[in-house]
């Protein structure tokens, strides 16, 4: 169904229906929630709900769409830049600048991302987060990554990305860390361009 944007009303009903379901993530976990759940606390009826909405599957699948799409853009516009980047950079004293701008996006969507990477969330998003990573470095036409150099499987690499990426978002965001994007794109970029032992010290 194609929402019409233009409307307002219609945007704060998605709105108040997206707020009221993140929130009831938190509370009760996705599982748990009801259609009724969602309209009691996001003050609408049924059939407000349904006009937009199939279910809470549904919703919960346009979400993370709508999350990706973003996600989606920002790599796309950026990969040549992080290409550029990579053998120029000097990650001590400048993060990549798309660390940057996921960050950004991130602390934008902050209450969304939380909830669904919490132990009430989806599981499935982190594996729904590593197939976009193997469609931004392998299978887009900006692609940097070129499987023929790969000195480890593809698929091995891409995993470990992922997850140590996952990993510090949900460092960052479930535990209610109060570093700024700039830092935390500073702390990744230090992590990823020069490896774990050199941001511990123990590699010169």
């Amino acid at each position: 169904m194609k929402e019409n944007y233009n409307d307002l009303r219609v945007v704060r009903t998605i709105e108040s229906i997206k707020e009221a379901f993140v929130a009831l993530i938190e509370e009760k976990g996705f599982e748990s929630i009801t259609v009724k759940d969602i309209t009691t606390k996001a003050k609408i009826n049924r059939g407000t709900f349904y006009a937009h909405y199939q279910d809470k599957y549904d919703l919960m699948n346009r979400c993370q769409e709508e999350f990706m799409l973003e996600m989606s853009n920002i790599a796309k516009q950026n990969i040549a830049k992080l290409v550029a980047s990579i053998n120029t950079n000097n990650s001590i004293l400048q993060p990549l600048e798309i660390a940057v701008l996921i960050f950004e996006f991130l602390e934008r969507n902050r209450n969304f991302i939380k909830a669904i990477l919490g132990p009430n969330g989806d599981l499935s998003f982190q594996t729904k987060l590593k197939n976009f990573m193997w469609k931004t470095l392998f299978e887009s036409t900006e692609n940097p990554i070129k499987q023929v150099n790969l000195l480890v499987p593809g698929e091995y690499l891409v995993s470990y990305i992922a997850s140590a990426h996952i990993g510090v978002i949900q460092q960052w965001l479930l535990e209610d860390r109060k570093e700024t994007p700039q830092e935390m794109a500073q702390i990744l970029s230090t992590i990823t361009l020069n490896g774990p032992f050199f941001a511990a010290g123990l590699k010169k």
